[in-house]
């Protein structure tokens, strides 16, 4: 009997701490679950020119912290908050753009990621 309470305190401590964790595209960090972080935006535009635009921008504004050539994913750090954007593509011309934004306290800011997306989208209108 006691084992089994003993059983039961543990599953439910891991269950309890496993919830506050989000996945990035680099890994797992601690965050706050269950709120909207992340704004999807599509471009008809190649996925080369639209992975650049990010690199530019996020260079531009803030310290890029990571560059992931294999998952198309950029990170950066901005005023204290983490960025990643990952860009992936939909159809040959069809790029779909993920840029999230996290808190140092691990809680959203879902308008700097508004912000960070339409910087690339201004980026890719002055790209040719």
């Amino acid at each position: 009997m006691t084992f089994r309470l003993i059983l039961l305190c543990v599953v439910s401590s891991m269950a309890a701490a496993s919830v506050g964790c989000i996945s990035t595209p680099q890994g797992k960090h601690f965050g706050v679950p269950g709120v909207r972080d992340t704004v999807i935006s599509r471009y008809e535009r190649p996925l080369d020119q639209v992975l650049n635009s990010a690199r530019e921008v996020l260079s531009r504004t803030g310290t890029l912290t990571g560059d992931d050539v294999v998952n198309n994913a950029v990170s950066a750090k901005i005023n204290n908050r983490s960025v990643w954007v990952t860009v992936a593509e939909v159809e040959p011309l069809v790029t779909e753009v993920k840029v999230r934004v996290r808190s140092s306290r691990g809680t959203a800011d879902q308008a700097m990621a508004a912000e960070i997306d339409k910087q690339i989208a201004l980026g890719l209108v002055v790209t040719p």
